[in-house]
């Protein structure tokens, strides 16, 4: 059957379309994408304004057309931590439901964490052993390990890479103590769930997904996605070190041959690999989109 993922985030709202059933690895057919950055539009109070919730309608009622296009059976719509996060959620959900019949699960950090999790360990197989996964959105960042389909341990922190350079780092060039105070928060919050990981032992094999990791693995000279899904993409820790953010950089520049890249991705990632002891990581095409697909035909299956 085809089926649409709609993934309102906190940066864009991306409808993937794929043609999948239950035993077979989904098969894409075609993404529609918006940027919207929700996570900006947050007023004083944390709420959607109600500009944003029209553009969040509008986009919405844009990705219908385009699954009705590509004939699209059934549709998995869902939101992470900007809808989550905000002051008006229920109002904001309860409007587009009405104005466009898509009833949005909100999904936990939690929930984002395993069903990232679980489309790793569908990519990489039972060989790869004990898998650390890492994930920077725009509005969070997931970490979760795990021997089985279901991680033993999960966490969400709010370390997105928009949400960071909106709330750290409001001038450009950055003020160097503006860098200081970002680079300690982040490390920081990372550091009060190592000891949640640790007890688990070491890791067989440590991935990444998001936008986020992979711009950086391309900047450290990874193989372009024209090239395909599966050549082994890696990180490693020693080539962030050049596109983590140092006193008076500007932020525009960092990032140069990706633009849209939130430069402060880079520190988040450098100290979650520096913090779980992690030198190299292989980059994982699939992420949080196929792993709601996953869980659905798994769903199919049992009944």
């Amino acid at each position: 059957m085809r089926l649409g993922v709609l993934d309102v985030g906190s940066n864009t709202v991306h409808l993937l379309v794929v043609d999948a059933h239950p035993g077979a690895r989904p098969l894409p057919a075609h993404s529609h994408k918006a940027e919207l950055r929700l996570a900006q539009l947050l007023d004083a109070s944390g709420a959607i304004g109600s500009d944003g919730v029209d553009k969040l309608i509008e986009t919405v009622r844009d990705a219908l057309e385009a699954a009705e296009d590509k004939g699209v059976e059934a549709m998995l719509p869902f939101a992470t931590s900007a809808v989550r996060e905000a002051s008006n959620a229920d109002e904001v959900l309860a409007r587009v439901q009405t104005e466009t019949g898509v009833e949005l699960q909100v999904l936990t950090g939690a929930e984002e964490a395993r069903l990232t999790f679980l489309a790793a360990r569908r990519w990489f197989g039972w060989s790869a052993g004990k898998l650390l996964v890492l994930d920077i959105g725009g509005g969070s960042l997931e970490i979760a390990y795990g021997l089985d389909e279901e991680p033993d341990a999960a966490v969400s922190l709010p370390l997105g890479a928009g949400r960071l350079t909106a709330g750290w780092l409001p001038t450009d060039p950055a003020d160097p103590a503006e860098i200081k105070a970002l680079r300690r928060h982040v490390r920081a919050q990372i550091a009060r769930t190592v000891g949640e990981f640790s007890r688990f032992g070491a890791p067989d094999h440590v991935v990444a997904t998001s936008k986020t990791f992979k711009q950086l693995a391309r900047l450290a000279g990874a193989a372009r996605s024209t090239d395909g899904l599966y050549v082994q993409r890696e990180l490693k820790r020693r080539s962030l070190q050049d596109w983590v953010p140092r006193p008076g950089t500007r932020c525009s520049s960092l990032l140069e041959p990706f633009p849209s890249a939130r430069w402060t991705g880079a520190m988040v990632a450098e100290g979650a690999m520096d913090l779980f002891g992690v030198e190299t990581l292989e980059i994982c095409p699939w992420a949080l989109r196929e792993g709601v697909i996953l869980r659905r035909l798994d769903q199919m299956e049992t009944v």
